[in-house]
């Protein structure tokens, strides 16, 4: 069933989208200059109209959908330099330290608490069904949209034809097949959404969401909310915009889906560092668990909480990862379903400040970082 926006939650950080409206996409008609969409003031952009042909011909033909119906779209879409600039530093290049105060403050904290309560059958449904806690699934949604106080404001088709076709370019030779893939990234996620608007019925060109595309309460991608969306509350229909039965299971689907979440598992263990023990050397974002905690412990690093050091096994796949916190480096043992909450955003900082605000909102103490 629909529920309300709860009084009272604060509205923080981050971005999402908007109700869908029934109606249907207007006539089509077929423009062909890609450039005349991009904004004054918006940075030098290529030609890509070889690109944006190419993309309306294999759209068309990989899901069905009439040509001049995806040029009609297209033809009102925009290249927007807000969202290129906010594409080029994005919150996550941030350190710990100034990274986690925006998300394990005390509004963030209480709001978790007053959504936890007024969704508490739904969210226990969830965790009943998938394993998945309902103060994480609440964490996420406190994360990404402040339990829906901000969806976000930019119409999701200018956010991924411009991701799509002009993502930022650092200039940098070793980015680029990194900026290549991401590109193709959201040229994939913007024919997806051609695809969900079909499947569920939206008129695509009025859902407003996060400047990376990504909508709803959960802030799915288009792909993700045509894989893993689910029906939460058994009235046929996949409503992540309204319908926070709705959100609630196909946030917990998700992360026993995609992210293999295990029921149960522990997530991460503050650890310490051994006087003398060599550095640890695990770059990037992604989280590869290629270590034991035997392993680690051979190293140097072991679990801080005594308590813990009783229940781990030595054996289980973790791998360590280094924080930059406010009193100096933090080491953590992560785990399996660390790892899941990365399915969602890829970033380290992201799945620690959604597993410690869960852990806060639970009324578990995490330390301050």
């Amino acid at each position: 069933m629909m529920r309300r926006l709860l009084p009272g939650l604060v509205s923080l950080v981050l971005v999402a989208c908007a109700t869908p409206a029934p109606k249907p996409t207007p006539a089509p008609t077929p423009v062909p200059a890609a450039a005349a969409t991009v904004e004054a003031d918006a940075p030098p952009v290529a030609d890509f109209s070889a690109a944006r042909a190419e993309f309306v011909r294999s759209t068309a033909q990989r899901f069905d959908i009439p040509a001049a119906r995806i040029e009609a779209v297209l033809a009102g879409a925009r290249i927007r330099a807000p969202i290129i600039k906010a594409m080029a530093r994005p919150a996550e290049a941030k350190p710990w330290r100034d990274y986690r105060p925006i998300f394990i403050q005390p509004a963030r904290i209480d709001g978790g608490r007053a959504f936890l309560e007024a969704n508490r059958a739904a969210l226990q449904r969830a965790e009943d069904t998938y394993g998945v806690p309902k103060e994480l699934v609440t964490a996420i949604v406190g994360v990404e949209t402040s339990y829906g106080g901000n969806k976000g404001s930019w119409p999701v088709v200018d956010a991924l034809y411009t991701l799509a076709f002009a993502y930022p370019r650092s200039g940098d030779p070793a980015r680029v097949a990194y900026e290549d893939k991401r590109e193709a990234f959201f040229r994939d996620e913007l024919a997806q959404l051609f695809a969900l608007g079909k499947e569920e019925g939206f008129d695509i060109t009025t859902l407003k969401g996060s400047y990376a595309g990504a909508m709803g309460w959960g802030q799915f991608m288009p792909s993700s909310y045509r894989q893993y969306a689910v029906d939460g509350d058994g009235d046929g229909k996949r409503d992540l915009f309204n319908d926070l039965d709705d959100v609630i299971a196909s946030v917990a689907h998700y992360f026993a889906k995609k992210g293999g979440w295990q029921r149960g598992g522990p997530v991460m263990e503050r650890a310490t560092r051994d006087e003398g023990a060599a550095d640890f050397a695990n770059p990037g974002n992604a989280v590869t668990l290629d270590q034991r905690v035997d392993d680690l412990r051979a190293r140097g690093y072991r679990a801080a909480d005594p308590v813990a050091v009783l229940h781990l096994d030595g054996g289980q796949p973790v791998t360590l990862i280094t924080l930059e916190g406010v009193a100096g480096p933090e080491y953590w043992i992560v785990y399996n379903n660390f790892k899941a909450i990365t399915s969602y955003n890829i970033s380290r900082l992201y799945a620690t400040a959604v597993f410690q605000l869960a852990e806060a909102i639970a009324g578990r103490t995490r330390e301050a970082g």
